[in-house]
């Protein structure tokens, strides 16, 4: 049956004894006035061939999940004193801070070298906790080296790394 549910005449859509000139449609036909011309138009396949499309583009956008990037930011600005450290003290050392609400780790590569990686993985911005061979993301399992590259798991990107500068004079390691 493709008669219209809702039209855009001020009559019921059957007018009868039975319900006197006022009938549930007229009703309908009041209530979703404020939806305009168009909507009024709609028929039952049309309505349901439209909520269909709406229900499937919000299914859609849900389903985007590989989508979202990270939060972390794209610079530190900040410096720490590597003797208030003791784990850096030795090359292979990993150092978990927060500097300027950024969640880091600080791994030591070398004597006078080292890298700092955001802790917020890329996939969706979980916190990476580390471990004895590099780090894991707390929510889906990706699991990165020690100098954040991606090695399996969920798949995603490489944790981002942050610039540093150690001047060895002071201890101070500085971190863009």
């Amino acid at each position: 049956m493709n008669d219209p549910i809702i039209t855009t005449s001020t009559t019921p859509a059957h007018a009868s004894e039975e319900c006197g000139g006022r009938c549930a449609h007229e009703t309908v036909r009041e209530g979703l006035a404020f939806l305009g011309a168009e909507a009024a138009r709609l028929d039952r396949r049309g309505f349901l061939t439209q909520s269909m499309l709406a229900a499937a583009a919000l299914a859609l956008a849900a389903c985007g999940g590989d989508a979202i990037t990270s939060n972390a930011p794209t610079t530190v600005g900040s410096s720490i004193k590597i003797a208030d450290y003791s784990t850096l003290s030795s090359v292979g050392g990993v150092a978990l801070v927060t500097l300027n609400g950024a969640p880091l780790a600080i791994v030591r590569t070398g004597t006078d070298t080292f890298i700092a990686l955001s802790r917020v993985c890329p996939h969706e911005g979980a916190l990476v906790t580390s471990t004895s061979t590099g780090f894991t993301c707390s929510r889906h399992g990706a699991k990165f080296g020690t100098t954040g590259t991606w090695q399996s798991g969920q798949r995603t990107s490489s944790l981002r790394s942050y610039a540093t500068t150690y001047d060895a004079a002071t201890g101070t390691l500085t971190i863009g």
